[in-house]
């Protein structure tokens, strides 16, 4: 089990941010050798199901994810967004909490994630952690500095 969190201030305001980091198709242009199908109808919410699917040709894995918390930023107030991974061999959930930043447009990012592979010994943990939060901080990065094509959510 690699449990990690990854911090971010962003410049933009919680609702463009939160529309940002919840746009799933979005993270296949920012995590590597990566696809992301969404196998649910728009808009985003809860039960929405999507797929990342990580590899190269005829080798990789899925990465299947269906949101169980989602509560976008409104007002004053922040957003959380909770997912649950699903697949046969990344499992775990993860976090997308968006708050306004105080005194500012601006607003704070946090990521958390508990990310399981099956069959991979505790042992590879901290590699695994490390790994993670060097992956998922660049995406969380790219998909803050461009913004989409249109609104997924």
């Amino acid at each position: 089990m690699a449990l990690f969190r990854i911090d971010r201030e962003s410049s933009l305001p919680a609702a463009e941010a939160w529309r940002r980091l919840t746009a799933w198709e979005r993270h296949a242009s920012v995590v590597p050798l990566t696809r992301v199908s969404v196998r649910t109808p728009p808009p985003s919410g809860e039960g929405t199901v999507f797929v990342a699917r990580t590899g190269v040709g005829p080798v990789g894995f899925d990465d299947v994810m269906e949101v169980v918390t989602w509560r976008p930023p409104g007002g004053a107030g922040g957003g959380l967004c909770r997912l649950e991974k699903r697949g046969a061999f990344v499992t775990g959930w993860a976090e997308i909490e968006v708050t306004p930043r105080a005194g500012s447009s601006g607003s704070t990012v946090a990521w958390r994630e508990d990310l399981r592979v099956r069959g991979l010994p505790g042992v590879f943990d901290g590699v695994l952690g490390a790994a993670a939060r060097w992956m998922f901080g660049r995406a969380v990065d790219g998909l803050l500095s461009s913004p989409p094509p249109h609104s997924f959510a």
